[in-house]
């Protein structure tokens, strides 16, 4: 099983390089704005695409991501809201485990229905521990998923969830306040779950400003994912890129 990009995204927390990861719904985007937010992104310096949603309901995955990779080098990560969302053209696909709800399906029963395909896709799989933090309003991933967001003044809660999770075998730890939050995961509780895992922090939902996308990456994510900001002004890109890069290296 390869595990190139895993790899890079230990050797960069190792070093305390932080990375940026564009998300991008395929049911939201056509070949022209496609087009158009490969090119930012290029320019931007960005470090991943992020590519699914909680509700894809168009066949523009595989032609979504096919159109990234022929138009840029940068690496394209499925981000999926179902079992349905593979695509062989990708790089490596999140394998998300819903560790902060009950709901046993997204927990494990997706994955035994998903196994055989996400196997012989030949991607790279990267076993998540995907937790879905209350963000002030209801958000799709919220009902899809059938699951009580975890209270956004609980950061003990969300420290054990990811202990836990990284100590069931979880490689990435995903905190996710949900497209289009009110409001964005507190620095206090990023901080609380960075300084007791080891895994590489994904953190997203909510920001909206280079300046917060900054502020979570000195709390501790590893790396910051942004969708509806970047959606509603494209041109925010290379200030988030620019303000999550420029955070200093560990010496």
């Amino acid at each position: 099983m390869k595990h190139t990009l895993y790899n890079q995204l230990q050797e960069k927390k190792r070093s305390g390089k932080k990375s940026f990861a564009v998300l991008v719904d395929p049911d939201k985007i056509n070949v022209a704005t496609t087009e158009q937010l490969v090119s930012l992104a290029v320019d931007a310096k960005i470090d991943y695409f992020f590519v699914g949603g909680s509700l894809v309901i168009s066949n523009n995955l595989d032609e979504c991501i096919r159109q990234i990779k022929v138009s840029c080098s940068i690496p394209v990560i499925i981000f999926p809201g179902s079992s349905s969302q593979i695509c062989r053209y990708a790089d490596a696909l999140l394998y998300l485990s819903l560790i902060s709800g009950r709901n046993p399906e997204l927990l494990i029963g997706q994955h035994v229905i998903s196994a055989p395909a996400v196997k012989q896709s030949g991607l790279e799989i990267m076993p998540t521990g995907y937790m879905v933090i209350d963000g002030g309003a209801p958000t799709t991933v919220s009902y899809i998923s059938n699951a009580t967001p975890l209270p956004s003044d609980k950061s003990e809660i969300a420290m054990c969830t990811a202990m836990a999770g990284e100590m069931l075998g979880m490689k990435l730890i995903f905190m996710d306040a949900g497209s289009g939050a009110k409001n964005p995961i507190s620095q206090h509780m990023i901080e609380k779950v960075a300084s007791h895992i080891e895994a590489p922090l994904i953190v997203g939902g909510g920001i909206t400003n280079a300046e917060k996308a900054y502020l979570n990456c000195r709390s501790g994510a590893d790396i910051i994912v942004v969708g509806n900001a970047i959606e509603k002004d494209a041109s925010l890109i290379k200030e988030m890129s620019d303000a999550i890069h420029s955070v200093a290296v560990v010496a």
